[in-house]
């Protein structure tokens, strides 16, 4: 017996986006420049590449977006621990 899987459900929201374009909104600060956006009617997940423009998320690119957050994180981290100001005399 062959198992079938449920074939998505119909959502007026999917056709709006299909006519009218996403409408995507910031939903997390990667870096300074790279950020992740979501469609705020579909919930479809889009992100920046290295040249500006929107890619849609895939699960390699969520990964990558997620060991830079950590690695940007860890950056700022230190720069503010480093940053010791002298008096001036």
């Amino acid at each position: 017996m062959k198992k079938s899987t449920p074939s998505p459900a119909f959502s007026f929201s999917k056709i709006y986006c299909s006519l009218f374009g996403h409408d995507y909104v910031l939903s997390k600060n990667v870096t300074h420049h790279i950020k992740e956006y979501s469609c705020s009617h579909c919930g479809e997940q889009a992100t920046t590449n290295s040249r500006g423009r929107l890619e849609v998320m895939t699960p390699k690119l969520k990964e990558i977006n997620n060991a830079l957050a950590s690695v940007h994180a860890k950056k700022i981290a230190k720069s503010k621990v480093n940053t010791t100001f002298q008096v001036a005399s």
